[in-house]
């Protein structure tokens, strides 16, 4: 049973006192907007998601603020995560220590997919006739071969740059020189140095990180470009946006490293789980958040959502702090479907906001998950923003399906999901408490719980735009590392706070501990917790160091805009979201609102 602790009083920091703030998270079919008063009154709405962004971005303030002043205004986006996985970046030039000029290609020696050895790696995001080498090598005490600037590459017909030099993590003074040499040659381009970025070892994830940052750029930098200019035609204070690894940043630090934003919106909904999780009293939490595209699951440990020094984003490795969130293809609109063994599948295609699942009425005809729980008599007749569900044309669609099959293997997917974040990574579900938003999350949870043995499952008032609210309390965040790759024993001293990235010395991968007293006696209980042993006989190495600036983010006092009981079997129907309360299921909502539901 997950362990139930003090709660805090409020959701967010208390350093700032009550102010009125907006925060809008841009998802793959709904744009969500929550505006949080100085007094703890919630507005919120949620309209189709549409391009360009800008324009719901502006459509979607002015729904929940009108013409009223902002203390602050942030912004979760999936302009980044798109521009890569749709190939719509900048033409773009790799810039490499000569002989390493095809890295990006020739990647690290493992397979695709380790049972289908035909199956193709996803292609760089840099050709291969527009990688080139640079004559120069850094040794461990210095120069080896000095940088040759008299022979660079032409880099005509290019917007951007990407410069990964040999063992600029340790000495960056090469790759300082030729990006500013690049940068005075051709002031036009658009030019990233991998120390810039991502000044840690292991040279391809370091390269592929470099070049998905410069092919980003230009585009994603027009597009803030474009959000600003449309904000200060609204007379709209332009948005602060959020960053993968939990923390916000202004308009120009995004444009200037959008591969830091790649994953904006889902690490939003994690802080605002855990910030729900706190609240209530359970610093362990599982969180699972389900909306029409896709489902996003993250543990909460302490109070805090996990971060990941790394991650996988359209088959590319990108080195970079993040919130670590699992995602999958199956959400509220996902697209049910037989494979040609007849096994029914759900996802990755979508119904998306337009036309929607068949059941919205808007010309869908193709089964979805919505349509299922709306046969099973777990969804209202009226869904947020006035979409009326019509049964008829769900029956339809879903002929020659059972409803109840349909959530069944949409909920297996889900737990596959939760149990990578957790029992994988040797955490006991059980432990745990369930915080279930976006617009489908709740309706699933009880039957998760029961699953993995969770006793208490943590539904918010705010469930369907959690992530917003995520966004809206976020502290202001900047992420460092420095590689070190040296015995902890020889390494020096460490930062009062942040983490380090352990490993016994011979293996190939680390874990990230907090730094701490002890540091080596809790990388041990760390690794005895994921892999089942230790060796405290054994060398540690301390590869990097991590650690943050931040600045706390505003005060945020929520208030229940009613107070609940309920026992199951009950349809919950919240502000822009519905709960499906399982039998054997009851519960009450607290002062914030959030229902605090426990198994009878």
């Amino acid at each position: 049973m997950g362990k139930r602790q003090g709660g805090s009083g409020d959701v967010a920091s208390t350093y700032h006192r009550p102010v009125t703030i907006l925060g809008i998270d841009v998802g793959g079919t709904f744009t969500d907007a929550v505006l949080v008063g100085d007094d703890g009154t919630v507005v919120t709405a949620k309209l189709p998601t549409r391009t360009p962004q800008a324009e719901v971005i502006v459509a979607a303030a002015r729904a929940v603020a009108g013409d009223r002043p902002l203390g602050r205004f942030t912004l979760g986006t999936t302009l980044a995560t798109n521009t890569l996985l749709e190939r719509r970046g900048a033409r773009t030039a790799f810039v490499a220590t000569e002989g390493f000029e095809h890295l990006l290609h020739v990647r690290r020696q493992t397979r695709a997919h380790l049972y289908r050895l035909c199956s193709p790696h996803p292609e760089p995001v840099v050709a291969l006739e527009r990688c080139y080498g640079v004559r120069e090598r850094m040794g461990p005490d210095g120069v080896l071969v000095p940088l040759d600037l008299d022979h660079l590459p032409p880099l005509d017909g290019v917007e951007a740059v990407a410069v990964t030099l040999l063992f600029s993590f340790r000495d960056p003074s090469h790759e300082q020189a030729l990006a500013r040499e690049l940068r005075r040659r051709h002031p036009h381009l658009h030019v990233v140095a991998s120390h810039e970025i991502a000044p840690e070892f292991r040279e391809y994830e370091r390269a592929s990180t470099t070049a998905v940052d410069a092919y980003l750029g230009p585009p994603v930098a027009r597009a803030l470009a474009g959000l600003e200019a449309a904000c200060r035609r609204h007379h709209l204070a332009a948005p602060l946006v959020f960053r993968s690894s939990g923390g916000v940043v202004t308009l120009a630090e995004a444009a200037a490293h959008p591969a830091t934003i790649l994953l904006s919106g889902p690490a939003a909904g994690a802080m605002g789980a855990a910030r729900i999780a706190r609240a209530c009293g359970y610093p362990m939490a599982l969180a699972i958040d389900m909306g029409g595209t896709s489902t996003d699951v993250s543990l909460i440990r302490d109070g805090l959502p996990e971060r990941a020094p790394e991650r996988t984003v359209g088959g590319l490795p990108v080195r970079l702090p993040t919130i670590d969130v699992h995602t999958i293809g199956a959400g509220g609109g996902s697209i049910v479907w037989r494979d040609r063994g007849g096994a029914l599948r759900i996802g990755p295609e979508s119904a998306g906001a337009a036309p929607g699942p068949a059941c919205y009425g808007n010309g869908g005809t193709r089964p979805t998950l919505t349509d299922a729980n709306l046969l099973l008599g777990r969804l209202p007749a009226e869904l947020p923003g006035g979409i009326h569900l019509d049964p008829a044309a769900a029956e339809r669609a879903m002929a020659g399906l059972e409803p109840a099959e349909v959530v069944a293997v949409a909920e297996a997917e889900m737990l596959r999901a939760l149990r990578v974040v957790s029992v994988e990574r040797g955490q006991d579900p059980r432990a745990c408490a369930l915080v279930a938003f976006g617009g489908a999350g709740p309706l699933h949870a009880c039957a998760l719980a029961e699953a993995l043995g969770i006793q208490t499952v943590l539904v918010p008032e705010t469930a369907g735009v959690l992530s917003a609210l995520g966004l809206a309390a976020s502290d202001e965040r900047r992420d460092s590392v420095r590689s070190v790759v040296r015995p902890l024993a020889q390494a020096g001293p460490l930062p009062a706070a942040g983490e380090a990235d352990l490993r016994y010395r011979g293996q190939s991968f680390e874990l990230t501990v907090p730094i701490q007293p002890g540091l080596a006696e809790a990388f041990h209980r760390l690794h005895e917790q994921r892999y089942g042993y230790a060796d405290r006989d054994r060398e540690i190495e301390l590869v990097a160091v991590r650690w943050a600036d931040t600045t706390p983010g505003p005060y945020v006092a929520l208030r229940a805009s009613a107070l609940r009981q309920v026992r199951g079997p009950a349809v919950v129907e919240l502000d822009g979201s519905t709960a499906w309360v399982g039998p054997g299921w009851s519960g009450t909502s607290d002062a914030h609102g959030t229902l605090v539901l426990e198994r009878r």
